[in-house]
């Protein structure tokens, strides 16, 4: 009970007579009731005899079979080159798209900065108008591309188009962010230099400076006030508030809550504050566009391009938001079961519509309209492709998924007939349950998890969501391999003197079946938790993972953050009760699966280590869900190895 509470294992110690039974069982088979302290220690130290069950990789000759070659002293200039050499193989995409992206901009700056540096008015403003006009033309270029990497239909359309091979797609809302920050320095140029640089030089010019300019701004001169409440000032403010307030609330700080703010105020943080001031950018879009009919230095139409610049994204964007109106209408879908479980997880599964058609790794946007009618949440798919229903895990982490929590958990009872969650409902359940509108699917960085030989998957807490249906996945393309090779055999038996004949249509049915390929070889799973009833999630996927996998390729591993490392005194005896218990029942007493527990956090650079040994010469994909932090870690990670061993680490993280 005390180990039990000193590694914040609750069930454990709720269960601390049966395992204290079972150590008697062990250390005293002739029921003399009682064990001596030398039995005891004893085994504690032959634990590992009992811990063959699913180590990270065998331990036996791994540190010779690294690639010698790679452990070398290398040369300064060497290991410049090999580090500039890897970096490039693994940013060219985003570098050439941003180069062209600057280019662009750096050249719409220039040509409209010299456009008006050859015209009268530059003897007026001086470099405030240039200056101003070249940052307005880059900003009608972002303000048009901005929306395409929102386009998230066309964007899932492309990822399966040779056009992935050049564009970095996984990368669209790192870009789009990007994009607002030069939009940010656009307006600040923009703005800035008309009001308080060229329209007080237009006010405090003489008349005869002044006067070849009274086409464009009056016979007399205007005043400040008046310049400033034209269409075009009042456009512009309205448009510079709009993104003020979207930009802020956009913000980290604000988007995840981390600013603590007085009521009523405190409804200014969270995801519902920046979601619906992101669609303050439909009244930004139409000052815009009356924005750039409206103004003082240009009068014909063709040349007011604002539109022009507006006109394909603008109606891609539209055509994406009207498809997903349609086609969420569409998708009707019946809850088949609800399920809540320890560390506020809600699972929901639900019938599949005959059109949804996805791949492991993509998400859906899911929508409730008890909780909210408009908005619209991205979770990653559970479920593998080949199953009939569909199936989404959620996290309580913000103030929607709290209110989707609280309403489905009003529709809930009590598990019965050892049934799993703290609370359930399915079919049979008397409470309506509320209704469910899902959009997708979506693409993502996992989708593309086929073209890699081997697969580390890498999920903290809820992040392991992504990779529980690949795991699916590739166990359902395991046995039907192997219902596939059981077929042929029985269709095309061995020849012999003894054995029947085989006619020739049996040969050509054999022969002209296409054999599948499943060019993934192996696949690591590393999911790390601080809770214990996170294990809860997804206890039958391991355990059938587990029972199916008789070829072990794939390998699980679970990591409880909560409890002492391996080796420290104070988790001594859990380990062993660990072992033991696995030894004689095959189940895990931490996670309550036939997958082992480790404790405290992976040692990420022996993980990598281990199946570089294991997979020379292997192309790997290291998926990755969860904190940036760990991300940096294993995005460095994957450099070195890239750099000392004949394995290649490619290296990905979601992003919703």
């Amino acid at each position: 009970m005390l180990s039990a509470s000193a590694n914040k294992l609750s069930r454990l110690k709720e269960q601390a007579e049966e395992y204290a039974a079972l150590i008697m069982e062990e250390l005293d088979p002739e029921g003399l009731g009682y064990i001596e302290l030398w039995q005891l220690e004893t085994l504690l130290l032959q634990k590992d005899t009992y811990m063959n069950y699913s180590q990270a990789l065998s331990y036996t000759s791994q540190a010779l079979s690294q690639n010698l070659a790679g452990l070398r002293k290398k040369s300064p200039i060497r290991k410049i080159s090999t580090t500039l050499s890897y970096y490039l193989e693994d940013n060219w995409k985003r570098l050439w798209v941003l180069a062209l992206w600057i280019g662009i901009m750096a050249g719409l700056f220039t040509w409209k900065f010299m456009q008006y540096r050859n015209r009268y008015v530059f003897n007026v403003m001086g470099y405030c108008v240039t200056t101003a006009k070249g940052a307005a033309e880059t900003l009608k270029l972002n303000m048009a591309i901005i929306l395409l990497p929102v386009c998230r239909n066309t964007i899932t359309w492309l990822r399966n188009t040779r056009a992935a091979r050049a564009l970095p797609f996984d990368d669209n809302i790192n870009f789009h962010k990007t994009i607002a920050a030069a939009i940010v320095v656009g307006i600040i140029l923009h703005a800035g230099n008309h009001l308080v640089c060229d329209f007080p030089r237009l006010i405090n010019s003489s008349n005869e400076k002044y006067a070849p300019l009274g086409q464009y701004f009056g016979e007399t001169k205007p005043t400040y006030f008046r310049l400033v409440k034209g269409v075009e000032g009042i456009t512009g403010v309205i448009m510079v508030i709009c993104m003020i307030i979207a930009f802020t609330l956009a913000t980290r700080w604000f988007r995840r809550s981390l600013v603590k703010l007085p009521k009523p105020f405190d409804k200014l943080t969270g995801f519902n504050a920046f979601w619906y001031s992101h669609h303050l950018f439909i009244i930004v879009y139409l000052a815009l566009v009356v924005h750039g009919q409206f103004l003082y230095l240009i009068h014909d139409w063709y040349r007011k391009t604002t539109w022009m610049y507006l006109a394909v994204p603008v109606c891609l964007y539209a055509g994406e938001r009207v498809l997903r109106f349609f086609r969420s209408g569409s998708y009707s879908v019946r809850l088949l079961k609800v399920a809540i479980y320890p560390g506020n997880v809600l699972t929901l599964q639900m019938s599949k519509p005959p059109a949804f058609r996805y791949k492991s790794g993509q998400y859906m946007f899911v929508q409730c309209p008890a909780v909210s009618p408009f908005e619209w949440h991205p979770f990653s798919i559970t479920s593998a492709p080949g199953d009939d229903y569909l199936s989404i895990h959620v996290r309580q982490l913000g103030d929607w998924t709290r209110e989707l929590k609280r309403v489905f958990a009003a529709a809930c009872e009590p598990p019965v007939g050892g049934k799993s969650g703290l609370l359930r409902a399915d079919e049979t359940t008397k409470k309506a349950l509320p209704k469910l509108l899902i959009d997708g699917p979506y693409g993502s960085p996992a989708q593309d998890y086929s073209k890699y030989d081997v697969l580390l998957l890498v999920g903290l807490g809820i992040g392991a969501t992504p990779f529980i249906s690949i795991l699916k996945d590739l166990l359902n393309n395991i046995i039907r391999m192997e219902e596939e090779e059981d077929a042929s055999t029985d269709l095309y038996p061995p020849v012999g003197p003894n054995k029947p004949h085989i006619d020739l249509s049996t040969l050509m049915t054999v022969t002209s079946r296409p054999k599948r390929v499943l060019r993934t070889t192996n696949a690591y799973f590393y999911w790390v938790t601080r809770e214990q009833g996170s294990f809860d999630w997804f206890k039958g996927v391991m355990n059938e993972i587990a029972e199916l996998d008789q070829r072990n390729i794939i390998e699980m591993h679970n990591y409880l953050t909560s409890v002492y490392e391996e080796g420290d005194a104070r988790s001594a005896l859990i380990t062993m009760l660990q072992a033991l218990n696995h030894a004689k029942n095959g189940v895990d007493i931490v996670s309550g699966t036939k997958v082992r527990t480790h404790f405290a956090r992976p040692n990420w650079k022996k993980v990598l280590s281990k199946i570089a040994s294991k997979h020379p010469h292997a192309k790997i994909g290291v998926f990755y869900c969860g904190a940036p932090v760990l991300a940096q870690e294993l995005n460095k990670l994957c450099h070195e190895f890239n750099g000392k061993s004949t394995t290649k680490f490619e290296f990905h993280k979601e992003h919703f």
